[in-house]
C-alpha cells in the first residue's frame, strides 16, 4: 500500500484493520509516533495535513540531530570549563570589590581613601566605597555622619538617601539621620543636593533638613565640634539629642512623663556622662538617675 495514503489516513484515523495492520509493519512508524507523541504537548492550529505533518517531521529531524551530547571528558572541556570558572571569580573579585568602614556606640575613626582623602567617622555610622573604580569615580556612601578632608582631583561624592554633597577638594561634615540631613562647609565650595533643593556652600555655610523643613545658617566654626568631643544643637527635638547621647555613650535612656519633642538648644561633652546628662537636663527643667552603667532614666524637676 502507498506509505502517503496510509499516513493520512492515519492522521485522521480513518485507517481499516487490514491497512492499519500494513501501517504499523512500516519501518518509520515507531519514528512517525514519536512526532506525534512530542508534538501533543505544544497548541497547532490545523495540524491535519499529509504536508503539515511532512514539513514538522523534518523540522523535528533537524533539530535531534543538531543536539549532540557533550563530552565532558573531553580535555578542550575541561580546560574551556576551568577557564569559565577562573573568570567567573575574577569578575565578582573585581567588581564586587567594596570597601566598608563602620562604627558601634561610643567609638568614632579616622581612616583615609585611596586619594590619601581623611575621613572621620562619628558613633554609629557607616561608609562604603569602592578601591577599584576609585580613580575614575571617586564617591563614597554614607549612613551616618562624616567629616571629610578631600584631596584635590576629580569630583568628590558623598551619596546618602536623602541627598548627594558634590565636592572637588574641602573639608565639610555631613549628617544623615532618620529625620536629619545636614551639611557644613569649613574650606572651599560644596554642592548640595537633596529632592528639589540645590544649594552651592562655601566656607561656613550650612544647609539643614529636619523634619521636613529647609533651613540654612552661616558659622565661623573651623570644623565640627563632634570631633572635639562634644555635640552642639540649635532647635532640635529632645528625643533626637537623647538618641545622639545614647550613640556617644553606649547607654539607653528613658523617661517619665518628659515631653520629648521639646526643642533644645545647647550641647554636651562625649568625654563625661555626669556632666552631659546635666548639659542636657538642667536647661530642660528635668532630673535623672543613672540606674547602671548603661541605663539614664530622665523624669521633670518638681522642686
Amino acid at each position: 500500500m502507498d506509505k502517503e495514503y496510509l499516513l493520512k489516513k492515519w492522521l485522521n484515523n480513518d485507517l481499516t484493520p487490514e491497512e492499519r495492520k500494513a501501517f504499523l509493519e512500516q519501518d518509520d512508524y515507531e519514528s512517525n509516533k514519536a512526532i506525534i507523541d512530542n508534538a501533543s504537548a505544544f497548541k497547532a492550529s490545523q495540524f491535519n495535513t499529509t504536508a503539515d505533518f511532512e514539513g514538522f517531521k523534518k523540522q523535528y529531524h533537524e533539530s535531534k540531530e543538531k543536539v549532540k551530547p557533550l563530552n565532558w571528558k573531553s580535555p578542550v572541556l575541561k580546560i574551556a570549563s576551568i577557564i569559565v570558572v577562573a573568570l567567573t571569580l575574577y569578575t565578582a573579585f573585581y567588581f564586587n570589590n567594596t570597601t566598608e568602614v563602620k562604627t558601634v556606640a561610643s567609638e568614632k575613626t579616622t581612616f583615609e581613601l585611596p586619594d590619601a582623602s581623611q575621613v572621620t567617622l562619628n558613633s554609629v555610622s557607616e561608609i562604603s566605597f569602592s578601591k577599584r573604580s576609585w580613580n575614575s569615580k571617586r564617591a563614597v556612601n554614607l549612613n551616618g555622619e562624616a567629616y571629610f578632608k578631600v584631596s584635590k582631583g576629580n569630583t568628590f561624592d558623598v551619596i546618602t538617601s536623602r541627598g548627594i554633597v558634590t565636592v572637588v577638594g574641602t573639608e565639610f561634615n555631613v549628617k544623615q539621620r532618620q529625620n536629619f540631613f545636614y551639611v557644613e562647609c569649613y574650606e572651599g565650595i560644596v554642592s548640595v543636593i537633596s529632592d528639589t533643593i540645590t544649594r552651592m556652600l562655601r566656607a561656613g555655610d550650612s544647609f539643614k533638613i529636619y523634619n521636613g523643613t529647609f533651613s540654612e545658617n552661616h558659622s565661623n566654626l573651623i570644623a565640627p565640634k563632634w570631633i572635639n568631643n562634644s555635640s552642639s544643637f540649635h532647635a532640635i527635638a529632645l528625643k533626637d539629642v537623647l538618641s545622639e547621647l545614647e550613640r556617644q555613650y553606649n547607654i539607653e535612656v528613658t523617661h517619665k512623663g518628659v515631653d520629648t519633642n521639646s526643642l533644645f538648644t545647647g550641647g554636651f561633652t562625649h568625654s563625661n556622662l555626669e556632666q552631659a546628662l546635666i548639659s542636657i537636663t538642667q536647661p530642660m527643667n528635668l532630673n535623672y538617675e543613672l540606674n547602671s552603667s548603661n541605663r539614664v532614666v530622665l523624669y521633670e524637676n518638681k522642686h
